[in-house]
């Protein structure tokens, strides 16, 4: 088995660009995950391990065959590597280079093809847009898994998905999601295309969420606090709606407006 004791490594010095620079994980294909749960949970979203390291000195023998990982390549790696490839402490001392997916909004066709003798089922959509910081986008994804909604769509991302951030406040629910990414522009036109419904989380000109009816093929649209939603999903919603506020602010952090506006679809659904 190759072992890596030196931080000049070639393929450390990789891992750390993958790490740190969006157009190095664009330009390769590649990205970086730690941990025990995250990498399973890739694996079983269907994400190929190109290289596995593991650090001796912190996880065990057994641990790394229970992973049963299928990796091109697994490699020992000492502990002042791992220390200076690990974002955490407490991954297992277990880090992995796996091949990213196409997210572009095309690949969400396969939503909308019903299995022949099966019920068609109303598809339930979560759309952010240009959200920025990674822990909002990371939270906006956990609510997302534990709704278990069909799929969740990034309008005009401002960083990639395989970001290490994203993938560490998501706990790995970034490879549990049906994920996609497009212009604001082209989301509205494959939501209207494929019948969905579109809700956008707006002050102006709104409605109470729990007036509107979210049975049907259904997209809630969330933006920033800072700057809403963009004029094209005031225009092309099939209502605008809002959370009624009773203190003295007029708007809360994304990922919690998201969580309240999915969970009202998700009730009404389960007592329809």
């Amino acid at each position: 088995m190759k072992q890596i004791s030196s931080l000049q490594n070639p393929l450390i010095k990789q891992v750390l660009l993958l790490q740190e620079k969006s157009r190095e994980r664009k330009k390769t294909g590649f990205f970086v995950i730690e941990g025990q749960r995250e990498i399973q949970l890739a694996i079983k979203g269907g994400y190929a391990i190109k290289t596995f390291l593991f650090c001796p000195e912190i996880s065990s023998e057994e641990t790394i065959k229970n992973l049963n990982i299928l990796a091109a390549e697994v490699i020992e790696i000492s502990l002042e590597v791992y220390k200076k490839i690990a974002y955490r402490t407490s991954t297992e001392g277990i880090v992995a280079i796996a091949e990213s997916k196409e997210l572009h909004i095309n690949c969400l066709n396969d939503l909308f093809r019903s299995t022949p003798g099966t019920e068609t089922k109303n598809i339930l959509i979560l759309v952010a847009e240009a959200p920025e910081k990674p822990g909002n986008i990371g939270a906006i994804l956990r609510t997302a898994d534990a709704a278990n909604v069909d799929a969740v769509i990034i309008a005009n991302p401002k960083t990639d998905m395989f970001n290490p951030n994203i993938i560490r406040s998501s706990v790995g629910c970034v490879f549990t999601n049906t994920i996609a990414t497009g212009r604001t522009s082209e989301i509205i036109t494959f939501l209207k295309e494929n019948n969905i419904n579109i809700y956008s989380a707006i002050l102006q000109e709104s409605v109470p969420y729990h007036t509107c009816d979210f049975k049907q093929n259904t997209a809630v649209i969330v933006g920033t606090e800072s700057t809403g939603l963009s004029q094209e999903w005031r225009e092309e919603s099939k209502a605008n709606i809002h959370i009624p506020m009773q203190g003295e602010i007029d708007s809360m952090n994304v990922s919690v407006a998201a969580g309240i506006l999915i969970f009202e679809a998700k009730r009404q659904r389960d007592f329809q």
